[in-house]
């Protein structure tokens, strides 16, 4: 028959070619190129896995699950973005530093941008509860001359493992978080509460696929700033316990060199705060290209 001859037939070898060649790569390449490189990798993995169709029919209800729990509340495809490490790779390849910059880290789901501006020296705990921490933050250009009037935000959990907004009937509004101005010297200083780690949701499919696994689900316990300067690419970075066991286990995979604080012993009195210094390396915004 005529025209036979130009049929491309499906081959298990070449699968994802004949899938790519059929876009309209005039309309949107990027796109184009994009999910012709997810069939790829895709179609690489089955080949090379060869499920059976029970296996593949488990994978299709497993995706399902994952998108009946997405609503205005909560986000499983998020979640398995975060616990399968794309996310934080996504945040890594946009925002490549000097090794001197302090690094990035995912800003999480618990950030408001309403926290309240306080004053050197204020605690942040508007609770009391927990074992006070007095925070000292220095922020400095890669040059290590100080960073004067960047706005400093943080938020945390509390002692429990829980953040503010996951508690609005337990905790005071806006407990355990803020934000700051530096001063002539680049520094900061608050009082606040030493963090508890927590466990990332584990009630949907994929918290229950990683736990048959025995994939780690407890976050350590961390910190989280946002700093904002003129000049400065905008660092949004977590500060990690070093005394916590689940450091080297973060299920999000968010501590990095430069980021793990010592919560140390501020005198000789049993019950005396806590203090953790923090130096911060700001990164100069990237100039833009003239056209």
């Amino acid at each position: 028959m005529a025209g036979m001859s130009d049929i491309a037939y499906f081959k298990t070898e070449t699968s994802d070619r004949l899938f790519a060649e059929r876009l309209d790569t005039t309309s949107d390449e990027r796109l184009a190129l994009v999910l012709s490189k997810v069939a790829e990798h895709l179609h690489a993995i089955i080949r090379e896995t060869r499920p059976t169709l029970n296996d593949w029919r488990a994978t299709i209800e497993f995706l399902t699950e994952v998108g009946h729990l997405c609503d205005d509340r909560r986000q499983e495809w998020v979640l398995v973005s975060d616990l399968l490490g794309m996310s934080t790779l996504v945040d890594a390849l946009n925002s490549d530093r000097p090794d001197k910059a302090t690094p990035n880290t995912m800003r999480g789901p618990f950030y408001r941008a309403d926290a309240p501006l306080m004053q050197q020296g204020e605690s942040i705990s508007l609770d009391g509860a927990g074992t006070p921490v007095d925070v000292t933050i220095h922020l400095m250009d890669l040059d290590d001359r100080p960073v004067a009037g960047a706005r400093v935000e943080t938020w945390q959990a509390n002692a429990q493992g829980f953040y503010e907004n996951q508690q609005p009937d337990l905790q005071p509004e806006h407990n355990l978080r803020g934000h700051f101005v530096s001063d002539d010297a680049g520094r900061i200083s608050y009082r606040t509460i030493r963090p508890s780690g927590y466990e990332v949701p584990k009630d949907g499919p994929l918290g229950d696929l990683l736990a048959k696994l025995g994939a780690p689900l407890c976050r350590p316990a961390h910190v989280h700033f946002q700093v904002t300067a003129n000049g400065f690419e905008t660092l949004t970075t977590q500060i990690f316990d070093g005394e916590d066991p689940n450091l080297g286990k973060d299920p999000l995979f968010s501590v990095k060199p430069g980021l793990i604080g010592a919560f140390e012993q501020d005198g000789t009195e049993a019950d005396a705060a806590l203090k953790l210094d923090i130096d911060f390396h700001l990164n100069p915004a990237r100039q833009e290209l003239d056209a």
